[in-house]
């Protein structure tokens, strides 16, 4: 029986996202700079002849039975797909905030897909794991290989790997869940509608400086509708601003998660432990950024 496989599902982070409009089909048309935290859940795949997925660790209870967790579901697509596709007992260590724009879920299908990959010997680019990503999430296709690099249309177009400085971060979650539909409804955009807002800048940056100039140059057009439907983000960015040395602080994805940038590894730990005293109920983890 071969070895069981283990890989780690970490958080993407959205350092800028841009509504161009929303298409006829209902969907959004984004661009959106995402990066990927050193910081996530774990999944571990023990090979056996039935597909089974067993979960712990401290938000497990909230992640979903077995008929609408994305590990299972990318699990039988990709069955669906492959013919005697070996699969196995997931054993998922959900540490991630639920329903928080960091793409937990996602990243752990995408994971699943990664070992799947690996126990059948199909590579990344295998037409079966890249089809199943796109259809098991909008986010699933950015997370199969995750390194930084744009995300465009609905999250179907991706564009290249990037090299990126090296980026220190505080990452908070308030604990309320946000549903990522509630925030586009309060966006308020109709089928055909589309926005003039200026272009994403080239996503080049060759140092720390020019990395925090070009995102201050960019925004996440979802920030105000999810400040609508949940008013405690806005408390979680006045903490992060309000920390030494915070060199940009701003909400990832749909919300409720929020970031803030600082120049080295001290001074976000140093933050991190702050508004951990602060809010001791709340999510709070410093971290890297790639």
């Amino acid at each position: 029986m071969p070895q069981p496989l283990a890989t780690r599902a970490p958080a993407k982070i959205n350092l800028t996202l841009h509504v161009l409009g929303r298409r006829a089909d209902g969907y959004h048309e984004l661009e959106s700079l995402v990066v990927f935290a050193g910081t996530g859940d774990d999944l571990r795949l023990e090979p056996s002849r039935t597909l089974a997925l067993e979960v712990s660790g401290p938000t497990a209870l909230l992640a979903g039975s077995d008929t609408d967790n994305l590990v299972l579901k990318a699990a039988r697509l990709l069955t669906e797909r492959v013919e005697g596709l070996k699969v196995g007992t997931f054993h998922l260590t959900k540490r991630l905030p639920v329903a928080a724009g960091i793409g937990g879920g996602s990243s752990d299908a995408a994971a699943a897909l990664r070992l799947l990959g690996r126990l059948n010997g199909l590579p990344l680019s295998h037409p079966a794991l890249k089809e199943t990503a796109r259809l098991t999430g909008a986010d699933v296709p950015v997370c199969l290989e995750p390194r930084a690099r744009m995300m465009r249309g609905a999250g179907e177009e991706l564009g290249p790997g990037l090299i990126l400085p090296r980026l220190f971060a505080v990452l908070v979650n308030p604990r309320v869940p946000v549903e990522t539909p509630a925030v586009f409804k309060a966006l308020g955009l109709q089928p055909g509608q589309t926005l003039s807002s200026a272009a994403h800048p080239a996503p080049e940056a060759p140092s720390l400086d020019a990395l925090l100039a070009l995102l201050k140059e960019t925004r996440n057009d979802l920030e105000q509708p999810a400040l609508n439907v949940q008013p405690v983000i806005g408390e979680a960015l006045g903490l992060l601003r309000a920390t030494d040395d915070c060199r940009l602080a701003r909400m990832s994805g749909s919300g409720a998660t929020v970031f803030g940038l600082y120049d080295d590894c001290e001074a976000a730990a140093v933050s991190a432990k702050q508004i951990g005293r602060a809010r001791p109920d709340w999510w709070v983890k410093a971290t890297s950024l790639r």
